[in-house]
């Protein structure tokens, strides 16, 4: 191996090398994908020891209470014969209790008797093992065995010879604590996962678009309370680009509101809730994440036959108005209670009649979706937290930090979000700030907040007729130009507002980050910020428009030996000019 054909990246605490061609996908872009995977995972190891102390110490006191109850019986009954004790009854352990006897009192008990007494329970937690399942260069791996303290095994999977050729240098490269803890395997990944059930405590997924294909396999090849991380590139299908794709990969309709990106988010969610429900399991999302070009999820996956029968309370149907902003939620499933029992029924429906009660229009129909809770917002606290006590460990500090501010202050109970933007197009009038928006909605009593995946849209509990009452009132005070009767907005605007709204700026109105003036939203750090090229495709001119012209030529010299005359001189005027 030369040396001098590769060249070395470092990100984080790993190097890797990459060679001079596009053999092995590496993506430049992903280092917020990574750094913010690399903070979900400290939290997950954290939280994994706190909740196995919990348990540890609950199963402890419950054995403890048992030998203390048991010695209490012992003691009222009659001392047991010399020939008894011989026998071993005194010093024997109760079946299953875990706890010793011996002459009517109560035995300390042993870390040997819990484990025992406990079945499978065990007293020491096991460093948790890590599947990368679709590993290229294996730089995520290195990253996680060098920068996660408390991380056992790393098995990085590819099926792809070039890519685990790159993946076993770079291990090498990146020297002995790689390689006691990363090891790289030729292997389907999906085959593996089938193979390997429940063996693993993180499982990683990070494909080259749809993640749908892994999905089955994944959701058992994870531990009880065992985190999945999942990646979805293919953004254009998820946001409604082509509703049938969508349909046939993640078995749901997406729809093209203003709220496409969360929309995608909750398509994936309930795909993956799907394929667990299938093997008796259920997931819980604790964080979930549009950033850049993809939607990134982390969930729990735990087994409970009982449990995944409430999986029809957390999805929806959407009711998309073709004529204004108006949305409305169908869930799938609800639950009735009688003398201690509940009873899972459809859910009641229609909610919508068949034409809009705002405008008059007809409905579009999505889903079904993750209508529960995205975040956990104990984890996002303690990410966070986490975060920028280590801020000098994360390449990408500044836009996951702002991410997960923003995503802190979210509602975590409102599915989907509003566009004020949108809201005034349809009425063809000026914007209100968010301010008094939100000061509008606050004070007629509900609840709203930002999103992070849109720096304009607008998440709150208040009904749509609520919305378009404070736009009335709005339009009131600034009016529009007349127009067509058969418009959307015309037809909002005839009617006589009914509530009364309050523009007086409220004192919840801004958030905390939005007062103390925190950076939410980000621009890109550098132009061409995006998806890069599959590994193995041949670089062309074609690819400017992505790549930029310099990477470009770059890579027209290392092949051709000679940069091409038409980029040669698209590349050097801008230089020439300054």
């Amino acid at each position: 191996m030369d040396i001098h054909d590769y060249t070395i990246i470092k990100e984080g605490e790993a190097e890797i090398l990459m060679h001079a061609k596009n053999e092995v996908f590496y993506n430049k872009t992903q280092v917020n994908n990574r750094d913010m995977s690399i903070a979900v995972l400290r939290t997950f190891i954290s939280k994994r020891k706190q909740e196995h102390e919990a348990l540890l110490s609950k199963r402890t006191k419950s054995a403890t209470k048992a030998a203390e109850k048991d010695a209490s019986k012992t003691a009222v009954e009659e001392l047991p014969n010399e020939s008894d004790i011989k026998d071993g009854i005194c010093n024997g352990e109760s079946e299953g209790s875990g706890e010793e006897i011996s002459h009517g009192e109560p035995c300390s008990i042993s870390e040997e008797s819990v484990k025992i007494g406990e079945g499978k329970f065990q007293r020491e937690l096991n460093q948790p093992r890590v599947l990368e399942a679709l590993s290229a260069s294996g730089l995520r791996a290195l990253r996680y065995a060098h920068e996660v303290e408390g991380i056992g095994q790393v098995v990085a999977l590819d099926n792809d010879k070039a890519s685990v050729e790159a993946c076993r240098r770079n291990i090498k490269f990146n020297g002995s604590v790689a390689c006691s803890k990363v090891e790289s395997h030729l292997a389907d990944a999906r085959v593996y996962m089938l193979t390997h059930p429940k063996e693993f405590d993180v499982v990683d997924l990070d494909p080259y678009g749809s993640p749908s294909v892994f999905l089955d396999s994944a959701v058992q090849s994870v531990v009880d309370g065992g985190l999945l991380m999942c990646t979805a590139t293919d953004m254009a299908v998820l946001c409604g680009g082509n509703g049938e794709a969508c349909y046939t990969k993640y078995g749901s309709y997406p729809l093209r509101g203003k709220y496409c990106h969360e929309m995608a988010l909750r398509i994936l969610l309930a795909c993956i809730e799907s394929h667990a429900n299938r093997y008796k399991r259920y997931i819980v999302p604790v964080l979930s994440v549009q950033m850049d070009f993809y939607v990134r999820v982390f969930v729990r996956i735990y087994t409970s036959p009982s449990a995944i029968k409430n999986t029809p309370l957390k999805l929806s149907y959407v009711y998309q108005c073709t004529g204004c902003d108006s949305f409305h939620l169908q869930s799938l499933g609800r639950t009735i209670s009688k003398n201690n029992n509940v009873r899972y029924l459809p859910g009641f429906g229609p909610v919508v009649p068949q034409e809009c009660t705002e405008c008059g229009k007809k409905f579009n129909m999505g889903g079904p979706i993750w209508s529960a809770t995205i975040h956990d917002q104990e984890w996002v606290t303690s990410i966070l937290a986490s975060v920028k006590s280590m801020k000098d460990c994360y390449p990408a500090y500044n836009r996951i930090s702002a991410v997960l501010t923003t995503i802190s202050e979210e509602l975590p109970d409102v599915p989907l979000f509003l566009s004020l933007h949108n809201l005034c197009a349809t009425l063809k009038c000026n914007s209100p700030s968010a301010v008094i928006f939100r000061s509008a909605v606050i004070n007629a009593g509900y609840r709203i907040s930002g999103t992070h995946v849109n720096p304009l849209g607008l998440k709150s509990d208040a009904p749509m007729d609520v919305i378009w009452e404070i736009m009335r009132c709005w339009v009131k005070i600034h009016p529009v130009k007349a127009q067509p009767a058969d418009q959307a907005g015309s037809v909002i605007l005839s009617k006589e507002p009914v509530l009364q709204a309050n523009f007086a700026r409220a004192v919840a109105s801004l958030s905390k980050a939005q007062a103390k003036k925190v950076a939410r939203f980000l621009p890109n750090p550098e132009s061409h910020w995006g998806p890069k090229l599959r590994a193995g495709r041949q670089i062309t001119s074609k690819h400017v428009s992505l790549l930029g012209a310099e990477a470009v030529n770059g890579h027209l010299n290392v092949e051709d030996g000679e940069e091409p005359n038409g980029k040669r001189q698209k590349t050097e005027d801008p230089a020439s000019n300054s």
